[in-house]
């Protein structure tokens, strides 16, 4: 797996929106309870039962998007104690949840501060450009979209199942899309684990291309035991309904600049034409 750190691609004008979502989730973060635990590692029971009620109510479920069945029982956020021990009390739910609307809240929420960083990373490398040549307000709607067609591309591959959906993943996905139809040549800074962090400098067709086939191959269920609780499936849509509606913008998209002096972590040396 290579690690992103900076893209060699200008933009003519600030990515506010760019700028805007990253805000959005951070606070967004810092907000949800149960974090202090998390951070601490010593996460409490109550803790844990508060962040449960919590994604429950906000976080999108496949089951709930394609069934439209609310549960009859959800998490109160308080603990009970029963013949097993302390556990979270359920009761009917006193709220009413938008299915389709959760999808748009889940985007916004995140499992842990590696899972946010990530996220955040690739947003801010590939994000300002995509937003640059697609203009401000297209670029939210485009962020949108992919967010939603991943989110429900997930829910339609698991649609029994009831694990809460959250994460900016899918829409971020859609970003990485539309940048490789657009800016296939741009160079790309990455960190490449090899004993040590090597820098090289590579085509964002590689770094990108690479990324998504390492999604499509664990979504596939290889080269990991499960699943777990990373929606690659919900990666691949996104990615792939990214690189869509992108493509009517690839012919007037101007390339990015010719790099010069560094090359794959090395100098390179000047060629000469006759």
């Amino acid at each position: 797996m290579v690690i992103p750190v900076h893209d060699v691609n200008p933009v003519r004008r600030t990515p506010w929106v760019t700028y805007a979502l990253i805000a959005a989730n951070l606070l967004v973060f810092l907000s949800m309870p149960g974090l202090a635990g998390s951070v601490a590692g010593d996460s409490s029971v109550s803790q844990l039962c508060h962040l449960q009620a919590f994604l429950d109510h906000y976080a999108a479920v496949p089951q709930e998007l394609i069934h439209h069945q609310l549960p009859k029982l959800v998490p109160t956020g308080e603990v009970g104690v029963g013949a097993n021990g302390a556990g979270c009390l359920v009761a009917p739910p006193g709220y009413g949840k938008s299915p389709p609307l959760s999808v748009f809240t889940a985007m916004f929420l995140h499992g842990g501060w590696l899972h946010l960083l990530g996220n955040m990373l690739f947003l801010l490398i590939f994000g300002n450009n995509v937003e640059d040549r697609m203009g401000h307000i297209r670029f939210t709607l485009f962020y949108v979209v992919c967010g939603y067609a991943a989110s429900y591309g997930f829910a339609l591959l698991n649609a029994d199942s009831n694990d809460p959906l959250i994460g900016a993943s899918g829409a971020i996905a859609g970003v990485l899309g539309a940048y490789l139809v657009l800016y296939p040549k741009a160079r790309v800074w990455v960190l490449v684990p090899f004993l040590v962090f090597l820098p090289l400098r590579l085509p964002a067709w590689m770094v990108l291309g690479f990324w998504f086939v390492l999604q499509a191959f664990y979504s596939s269920g290889e080269g990991v035991s499960t699943a777990g609780t990373v929606a690659y499936a919900a990666h691949v849509v996104g990615f792939l309904v990214g690189m869509v509606l992108a493509w009517p913008l690839k012919a007037g998209t101007p390339p990015p600049p010719e790099p010069r002096g560094l090359l794959f972590g090395r100098r390179a040396r000047p060629r000469h034409t006759w």
